[in-house]
This record gives structure tokens, sequence and C-alpha cells, in this order.
């Protein structure tokens, strides 16, 4: 028989072996809620990888003493299925764990649908991606839909230091010590994924020979050289991805330089420099504007001198960058009076285009009214001429409403206020 490895060999036999996520499994919670009712319903589990997601849906399944079977829906074939089915109908109810379910095709979809309506089969769907993204519609609204979280450190340690004593499948029949600090490595470099934990203590067990008392020691050295580069999950694919890209744009317009680096971090080691350029460029244009003009050239100087260098050097003009915009004063006022003013467009309030305005640069415009009376205004001392600009039909429509978050922006209010004051006064 093959030798499992540590992180299967671990896996909880009952809800309440699930170390971590207490918002489903801690007493009174909706998946505890299920098990002390007996009455276990379909249901997607969806986190990042390492999670516990198939830990506890197998769990779920010996819990309530019902047969659990284990599919893929990218690897096993609707034969696999059917066989399950079968077995069903014999036990008269099974668990269903199914990983990748978002990769489920039409024709399996299709055979499990009336299963799942006849709660002949329970399933329990695992993945790393959203579901509202990523699932069938009829797949999804015939399953709860729960979020399984990245582990806390404290919940990895706790994890570890049970697979080292548990004499049954984890490490307990060898004699092993592991150091303080060892353990504090273990949960803090697995980033929240429990099976790179174990997998790094594993590793660390076999790999060091025992000393003259024969005890495996593992120390804070030999933690490290098991768990060189911390485990980071970052798909480009992935709305994991997007989650980041979300929370760095976010983190620029907050003004948290500290998040607004760290999100960079994760770009950069996902190797994105893309989607950081996109990120950085729109964030300058549309979160700080006209509030530092500057910053949008800038952002492109140093995405371009991000092209140029590439990783790792890339890093330092992308850095400066994303200092300067999540420090900079924030103003979307530009965008957002151009969105206005589409909208009224889109909207059918646009009205016909004052005839003084109208191009009167071929023969003949003058005889139609085309540009007669227009004022040139460099003819004039004064930056606003008294002349109508907008259609009839939007004449007094304001869309700019400008900010004092910059002092570039202060410097235009003073210009629009001495502008809008003169309409006014011409108005009345």
């Amino acid at each position: 028989m093959t030798h499992q490895p540590l992180p299967y060999r671990m896996r909880p036999q009952h809800i309440n072996d699930i170390i971590g996520q207490e918002h489903l499994v801690a007493p009174g919670k909706i998946i505890n809620r299920m098990v002390q009712a007996n009455q276990l319903s379909s249901m997607i589990l969806y986190g990042p990888p390492g999670t516990g997601k198939t830990s506890l849906a197998i769990a779920l399944g010996k819990s309530l003493n019902l047969p659990v079977r284990m599919l893929n829906a990218v690897v096993d074939k609707k034969k696999d299925m059917e066989i399950v089915a079968e077995e069903a109908k014999m036990t008269g109810n099974i668990v269903l764990v199914l990983d990748e379910v978002h990769r489920l095709d039409k024709g399996k979809q299709d055979f499990l649908l009336p299963h799942l309506e006849r709660n002949l089969i329970t399933l329990i769907g695992c993945t790393t991606s959203n579901p509202f993204h990523a699932i069938n519609p009829a797949i999804r609204s015939r399953c709860h839909l729960f979020e399984l979280h990245p582990l806390e450190p404290n919940h990895i340690r706790h994890a570890v230091e049970r697979a080292i004593y548990d004499e049954t499948n984890g490490l307990g029949d060898q004699l092993i010590s592991v150091d303080e600090a060892a353990l504090d490595l273990f949960a803090e470099r697995s980033n929240g994924d429990l099976r790179s934990a174990l997998n790094g203590v594993e590793l660390a067990a076999a790999s060091t020979p025992p000393n003259d008392q024969g005890e495996v020691h593992i120390t804070l050295a030999i933690a490290e050289e098991c768990m060189q580069k911390k485990s980071f999950s970052h798909d480009k694919d992935g709305d994991a991805h997007y989650d980041v890209l979300s929370a760095f744009q976010k983190s620029i317009r907050g003004s948290d330089v500290d998040a607004a680096l760290h999100y960079l971090g994760r770009l950069i080691e996902a190797g994105d420099l893309d989607s950081i350029a996109r990120r950085m460029i729109v964030t300058a244009y549309e979160d700080i504007g006209l509030a530092n003009p500057q910053a949008g050239p800038r952002a492109v100087a140093a995405v371009e001198a991000a092209e140029r260098l590439g990783f790792p050097e890339a890093r330092i003009p992308l850095a400066v960058a994303i200092v300067e915009l999540a420090l900079s004063p924030k103003s979307n006022t530009a965008y957002k009076a151009l969105d206005a003013a589409l909208s009224d467009i889109r909207h059918g309030k646009a009205g016909e285009i004052p005839a003084h305005l109208k191009d009167a640069h071929y023969t003949g415009a003058k005889t139609i009214g085309r540009g007669i009376d227009y004022k040139y205004p460099h003819n004039y001392d004064q930056a606003w001429i008294n002349q109508q600009y907008l259609p009839n039909s939007i004449i007094n429509k304001n869309y700019y409403s400008p900010k004092t978050t910059g002092k570039f922006e202060q410097s235009l209010k003073l210009v629009y206020d001495k502008i809008a004051a003169q309409k006014k006064n011409q108005r009345q």
C-alpha cells in the first residue's frame, strides 16, 4: 500500500476535528446545525487552496455516517457518476464530494441535476473559484454556498502540533522534537495553507537524521530549509487575482501606502506587470486626477521604466510611483463630470448646438446662419466671454464640481467659481 502524505492522513473524521472555519462549524453555526439536525444539504465549498474544503466535505459525510465518494469534475467521467448514482439507489443517499466542481461539463451536470432534485445524491462541490463567476446557475441554485477562509497562524500551529503527536495517522510513532521558533515558522510561512505546512513538517521529519538519542530534532534552520518559499496562492486567471487587484487600487484610493505596497508585492510575486501597469495608470487618472495632474504622466513613465528593466529591478520605479499615488490628494471630479455628461447624452438630453458654435469654414455657411456672432475669446482680455455654449435644453446644466484636495484643483476652482458668478450675473 502506498504511503499516503501527511495532509491526507490527518484529514478530520468529524466536524469536531475541523480546525478553523468557526463561522461554519462552531456550535450554532450553519454546518454544525445541519449535523445536529441530521439534515445535510447539497453545498459548494469555495476558498483558497489548503483551507480544508475537501477535508470538511469528507468530515461532514462521516459525521452523519453517510457513505462518501470522491470524484474530480475534470478527471472522472460521466460513467463514474453513474456508478455513484447506482450505489445511492441501494443505500438511499450518498455524499458525492466533487473537486474542481466549477469544471463540471454540461453532460455531467445534466446527469447530476435530477439526482440532486430527488436528494438521492448530496453534492458537496469544492472549488477555489468564486461560484458566482464560475459555477453554472443550474447547479449553484440547488446548493448552499459556503466560503472557507485562510487559516490563521494559530490554527496552523495547532494542526502541526496535532500531526506531530498523533500516533495513529501522524508522526507520533517517531521520536520528534520541534523548536518553538520552528513551529512559528511553519505556521507563518504557510500563508494560511495547512497542506503546505504539513508537507513542510513531513519533509523536515523525513530528511533530518536522528541524533545520538534517536530523536529527530527540527530546528528553525531545518524548518526554513523545508519552507524556503512562502506558500503564495495566486492564479492570474483566478478570482483571487482580481481580489488582489481590487484591494491594490482601493488601497491607493484610500491613501494607505503600506497596504498599497503590500498588494503591489503580491502582484510582483505573481509576475503580473501588465495588470500592475493598467491599475496604476487608471488609478492615477481616476482617483487622483486634478488633485495632482502630474501623477498620471509619472505613473506612465514608471510603467515604461519597469517594462524596460523587467523584474526584479522593475519593482524600483513601481514602488516610487505607488508611494506618490497613495500619498497624493485625491479627486475624481473630472471623470465624474464626464460621466454625468455622457449620462445626459445617453438619455436623450443633448439638444441642438447653438448656431454661432457650428462649423463656419465652408462657403455659404454664413448664409444659413452658421458662426454668426461668435465671439473669439482671444480677442478679449477676460477668461470668459458672455456667449451661450450649451444647447438651449440644458443651458444651465452643471457637470463639474471641483474639490479642494489639491493645490492645482484649488486654483481651477477659483477660475470656475469666478466664471460661474459671471454667468449668474448675466442671467439676472
